[in-house]
């Protein structure tokens, strides 16, 4: 029911036609392309340790040093609990949620690359500032450069690597993305724990190392092909015909060039793309692509659970390789099930592993939040039998989201913009992600301060909502090329209503005659 499907035949729909074969420049394309990942995940991975380091916290949070340190029954939910020190982190993802607008201009007028290489740049900016910091608001600008190399990249990479992939192969090749966030997380972690020891800067590495990813993706961006689509999408249609050849590996190319140039003409009507997205016929795309399944990733509670994960693992008796232990476990799973997820995706669909992941989620949840209820937050450790079962918890919580919500949050919107509103629409993605990264990010530790285990209850709670959202609003995506996924929302026992009734009244207004908007 809530599945939808494709009709058969329609006009101009040719995707039985497509032709493609693996080659080794589409494999260099895409893994090149993914590097986009990594500077989001070596971020991600190192801004959590870096913060927790005694050196970097007596230079610029001497207080939470102090707090760090004492042995207070509070201590054990409010330790960390600081305004300022959260902005460190946050303020990286409301540069990007800002940036992401002008990023979806230029991918739209000069390609998914300019975005790259830009993004690239700025992310190699603020490394290199954070790496000299001398002060909180040299770490907060060096941040902000942060956030905008991150708001071009997720803009760019994940359209990129959709529509380099041949449909039946899209999901897998999109994961690439989750593939590099994680390895960039693990390499982080690994990275932390030697930095740990160097004193009294340590930490200073840690965040220039962070320049690496950057380079990395600034010779992707200028070494890499644009992808066919937005070489159309500017009227470049000899070399859109040969990049297209070039990475599927074959002359007969015809079926799928006709429905590139037929999306293209479709796109140059549309004058001002951020409205169209709020036309009533894309209302699907942007209820679910654009605002929920990108808002729902970051109300999963995976960062709660991995703030909790070096606390488990030194009661364990790891002692000062707690952290070390705890993150290579924990992002370790992510990386596994990210593989899984790539291999997997396409054959079970993204419903599936959406619905099946958001299942074991909520009894994590539900479990961790007694545990710790019954045994933690009274000036004591966990004891170790306790802490053992939450270990395998916290494995299975990870190994979920990592397989569901991690990666599927940046696949799906990808796939569902038709590409007159495609630029813009990733733009709002993105967006809407940083937002609730941010205040997840802001709002967690006050949160965990205040609520303690009652947190991992309201987590449990919006992942059934989100999973009821998938269940009834989600049609199924996969291998389903990118032009004709908009014919499964008309075919959907929900959306069909909305869009086929505001499809009809436009025909009728236009008299046959597209209609700028």
């Amino acid at each position: 029911m809530a599945g939808g499907g494709l009709p058969d035949g329609g006009p101009a729909k040719r995707a039985h036609l497509y032709e493609h074969r693996f080659t080794s420049y589409f494999t260099f394309t895409c893994i090149v392309g993914a590097l986009g990942g990594s500077l989001f995940g070596y971020d991600l991975g190192v801004s959590g340790g870096v913060t927790s380091m005694d050196d970097f916290l007596k230079e610029f949070f001497p207080d939470v040093y102090r707090r760090k340190h004492m042995h207070l029954e509070e201590t054990d939910y409010c330790k960390y609990d600081n305004q300022v020190l959260t902005l460190f982190t946050s303020s990286l993802y409301f540069s990007a949620l800002v940036m992401t607008f002008f990023a979806s201009y230029l991918t739209r007028k000069k390609g998914r690359k300019a975005s790259i290489i830009v993004g690239a740049l700025s992310f190699l900016a603020g490394a290199i500032l954070n790496a000299a910091a001398q002060n909180i608001a040299m770490l907060i600008i060096g941040r902000v450069l942060l956030g905008g190399g991150i708001g071009f990249g997720n803009q760019a990479v994940p359209l990129y690597l959709s529509e380099m992939a041949p449909a039946k192969n899209r999901g897998a090749v999109n994961q690439l993305f989750q593939f590099t966030t994680c390895a960039g997380i693990l390499i982080a972690n690994l990275v932390n724990y030697f930095t740990d020891k160097i004193h009294p800067h340590g930490w200073r590495i840690s965040l220039g190392l962070a320049g690496i990813p950057a380079i990395l993706m600034l010779l992707g961006g200028i070494f890499c092909a644009e992808t066919p689509n937005s070489l159309v999408e500017q009227g470049k249609l000899d070399e859109a015909r040969r990049v297209l050849e070039r990475v599927r590996g074959t002359k007969n190319v015809e079926a799928e060039f006709q429905d590139l140039k037929d999306a293209s003409e479709e796109a140059r009507a549309v004058k001002s793309p951020f409205r169209t997205l709020l036309k009533r016929k894309y209302r699907p795309q942007l209820i679910i692509g654009a605002l929920g399944i990108p808002a729902f990733q970051q109300l999963t509670g995976n960062n709660s659970i991995l703030f909790y994960a070096p606390v488990i693992f030194q009661s364990l008796g790891f002692g000062a390789n707690a952290s070390l232990f705890s993150s290579f476990i924990t992002n370790g799973a992510l990386l596994v099930a990210t593989v899984i997820s790539m291999f997997l995706v396409d054959k079970f669909g993204r419903r599936a592993f959406f619905l099946e992941a958001g299942a074991e989620m909520i009894c994590s949840m539900i479990i961790t939040a007694v545990a710790l209820a019954l045994e933690f937050g009274h000036g004591k450790e966990l004891p170790k039998g306790t802490s053992v079962f939450l270990v395998i918890v916290i494995f299975l919580f990870v190994l979920a989201y990592g397989r569901s919500w991690g990666p599927l949050g940046w696949l799906v919107p990808s796939e569902l913009f038709p590409l007159e509103i495609r630029s813009a629409a990733q733009s709002v993605v993105v967006c809407v992600n940083m937002i609730f990264t941010a205040l997840v990010a802001q709002l967690f530790l006050m949160s965990l301060c205040h609520l303690k285990y009652g947190i991992f209850l309201l987590f449990a709670g919006l992942i059934v909502i989100m999973s009821l959202f998938v269940l009834f609003l989600l049609p199924e995506t996969k291998q389903v090329p990118i032009e004709e996924i908009y014919l499964l929302f008309e075919n959907h026992w929900f959306w069909k209503n909305i869009v086929r009734e505001r499809t009809d009244q436009d025909q009728e207004t236009s008299n046959g005659k597209p209609v700028a908007v």
